[in-house]
């Protein structure tokens, strides 16, 4: 099983192996000695669908024996192109994700989908509008590969196991804990709503389950995400908001550190906000999605807030937690982004309070709106304007870190410490390395000693 992308697609293939184990399916030790590989595959940019593309090659090359599943966004958009590669048995997209243990465990590596499986499959398809769903009959006659297809906007299903980060005694530490999937936003840009489907969450009930088990298990800190993780709950009847969901973790569970993932800048509002900054037991971590710096570009990306209410937001968040880590996904090269509406953002971004950048150039995706778009950017601009952002977000981080030297952070460690040193991460989503050996997953206040080039250099208070 090898997984591809964010931390949704990590989180769904983390299902799909508890699924698989709970078929009696063992996980091999690699690739190269397994009968049945599942590939859950990212497509948020043209790269992402090339790294998908050449692990299928180079699977099918190193154990050509071995039967291919590709399942997750690129198998949804796709499905043609990947049935037709050398290797490839079966194409599951998400909207049957949730089925792909079940037919891995039906087929045993048969070179089709069960009998009954298929024909459902292709009984279902009558009653979905074309241009939402891809023929079963057609790929599947016309292609070496098996494919299962559906509408992704009737997908109800919400498949997700907690993902873990760095090793501690038997696996790891930091669980990621997805409880949102799809998105109802439709920007420009974006192929995720086609691949992904309707926003919806999972119950309540079922986080705060998911968030006692890890805690039973040892763990001290989760990270919530989401595909669009400040709308988890207004699926529900009567809606729900992300504010009742942190606030039932801290009620009805032990877990020492909430950590949240990305959420929209209207996700922020003045509760949640207070919440996270009159809490101990949050992390002091926000994220806030801006994509650009103009208001002409983002009028084109067709998102869902001005420059201005954006930066309200940010000033907002930083006086109410002046340590904060504050982050933002950044894009250069939007079709249209002139020299001027570049600086636009550049300029905009330099005048608040970041503390990182996760800078993206734009990459065009098939059936979007701005592919169509006039004035596309060419690369060599759009890379140069990469370096640039990433050089002022490098700055940024640098006199973050350095205001903490002398200082005291919470932290905790990430795995267990190797040449005399212990990788740690703190409160405030900061790199740490700790000197000498400490156990994975432990919770210490460390003073900074020093800046390092990424990251700070602290020792553990005793």
């Amino acid at each position: 099983m090898q997984s591809f992308g964010c931390r949704a697609t990590q989180a769904d293939g983390a299902a799909l192996d508890r699924q698989l184990a709970a078929q009696g399916l063992n996980p091999a030790n690699s690739a190269l000695e397994a009968d049945l590989v599942v590939l859950n595959t990212c497509t948020v940019t043209a790269a992402a669908d090339q790294d998908a593309r050449a692990s299928i090659r180079r699977i099918h090359r190193e154990n050509p024996d071995a039967k291919i599943m590709v399942t997750g966004c690129y198998a949804q958009r796709a499905p043609r192109e990947i049935a037709a590669l050398p290797g490839v048995t079966w194409v599951v997209g998400n909207s049957h994700k949730h089925r792909v243990a079940e037919i891995a465990a039906q087929a045993r590596f048969r070179d089709q989908f069960p009998a009954e499986e298929y024909a459902a499959a292709q009984e279902d398809s009558q009653a979905v509008p074309p241009q939402n769903f891809v023929s079963l009959e057609a790929v599947s006659l016309s292609a070496p590969a098996f494919t299962l297809v559906g509408d992704i906007f009737a997908h109800t299903e919400l498949i997700a196991a907690p993902v873990f980060a760095g090793d501690m005694i038997g696996g790891k530490t930091r669980p990621n804990l997805k409880v949102q999937d799809g998105c109802d936003n439709r920007c420009s840009f974006c192929i995720i709503p086609s691949v992904r489907g309707q926003s919806r969450s999972m119950a309540l009930d079922r986080v705060i389950q998911e968030a006692n088990a890890l805690v039973a298990a040892g763990y001290h800190e989760i990270v919530l995400s989401g595909i669009n993780l400040g709308r988890w709950g207004r699926d529900f009847q009567p809606q729900q908001r992300i504010e009742q969901l942190v606030r039932a973790l801290l009620e009805h569970t032990d877990i020492e550190k909430v950590r949240i993932s990305s959420v929209e800048p209207m996700d922020w509002t003045d509760e949640l906000i207070a919440l996270v900054a009159g809490s101990s037991r949050i992390a002091k971590h926000v994220h806030v999605p801006l994509q650009s710096g103009s208001d002409r570009i983002l009028r084109r990306m067709h998102r869902k807030y001005r420059p201005w209410h954006y930066a309200g937001k940010i000033r907002k968040i930083h006086e109410a937690m002046p340590h904060a880590a504050i982050g933002a996904d950044v894009m250069v090269g939007f079709p249209g982004e002139t020299d001027e509406l570049f600086e636009e953002s550049r300029s905009f971004i330099e005048h608040l309070p970041f503390t990182y950048l996760h800078v993206f150039t734009y990459s065009s995706r098939p059936g979007t709106p701005s592919a169509a778009m006039p004035d596309q950017v060419p690369v060599h601009v759009a890379r140069e304007r990469n370096r640039v952002l990433r050089e002022l977000a490098a700055e940024k981080n640098r006199v973050f870190r350095q205001s903490f030297v002398g200082r005291s952070l919470e932290v905790i460690t990430l795995q267990a410490g190797g040449d005399g040193w212990t990788e740690a991460l703190s409160d405030n989503f900061l790199k740490v390395r700790l000197a000498g050996p400490h156990e994975a997953n432990s919770m210490l206040k460390v003073d900074v000693t020093e800046i390092g080039d990424e990251d700070l250099v602290a020792i553990a208070l005793r």
